[in-house]
Formats: C-alpha cells, structure tokens, sequence
C-alpha cells in the first residue's frame, strides 16, 4: 500500500467529562470529541481555503475513506509508531496515529501517486486540525 507515494516539497469547546474519556486527555476535549463523533459518517472530503501544493501540483480537495480502512491499516500503524518509538495511549488523541490514518485514508492521487506523510504534514494546521478530528470522530463513533 505505500508504493508511489508522493510527499509535499521542502518549501514551503467546552463540555462536560464524559465518565470513561482517557486519564490522559483534557475532559473537556473528549466531550466535544464525543458530541462531533455522533455526526461522523465514513467518508469525508476536507476542501482547503487555499490549493495546497503537492509535489508542485495545487491540490484543492482530498477526500478520505474512513469506512475502508482495515484492521491491517490500524496494527500497521501502530507498528509504525511502535518502531519510532512512540506510545499510542488513546489512538483517537494520538497525532501521530491520526495523521497515519488520514493518509492511508486519503483516496486523492495527485500525478498518479498517493498524498504521503510528508504532504500531511506540511499541511496548513488549520486544514490538518479538521481531517485530524475528523479521523478521531469516526473512531469515537465506532466505539474505541
């Protein structure tokens, strides 16, 4: 799955805790994650203010499959984390497994190839913060 995959260039609420959110994460933030969950559908497409360039080419909308993942994409995922180092305590507030999801989400080609890792995170943070709770949405509607 992570053949010809292209990265960016080098250039440039409130609520109350629900009674089981993580000891790790703000109650608050889980509250909210919790009440945006209820909407989450399993595709999203994140249109951004302005065109993002991908490898020089301006991207202007990624769409995303949630629904489409698989038990093979999250333990890749983790494995990936795992081998660099990093603990994934709650998945649904975890940035690191987030944006790993997102990109093996995203079903945008751009010049044929897969947006990678790199692309997401060169991102704007404002478009990269929306796909990101838009991942831990669909997670916290399935139920983990």
């Amino acid at each position: 799955m992570d053949n010809d995959i292209i990265n960016a260039p080098d250039s440039a609420a409130t609520g109350s805790a629900a009674p089981d959110a993580p000891a790790a994460v703000d109650p608050a933030e889980f509250a909210v994650a919790e009440a945006e969950a209820k909407e989450s559908t399993g595709t999203y497409t994140h249109t951004f203010s302005r065109p993002f360039l991908v490898d020089g080419t301006p991207v202007e909308e990624l769409t995303f499959d949630w629904a489409g993942l698989t038990a093979e994409d999250s333990l890749a995922i983790e494995n990936e984390l795992q081998m660099m180092g990093k603990a994934v305590i709650a998945l649904e507030f975890s940035g690191e497994y987030l944006l790993r999801m997102a990109m093996r989400a995203c079903t945008t080609t751009v010049n044929g190839r897969r947006v990678g890792i790199d692309a997401f995170r060169r991102m704007p943070i404002a478009d990269y913060n929306r796909i990101r709770g838009r991942a831990r949405s669909f997670l916290l509607r399935l139920g983990l």
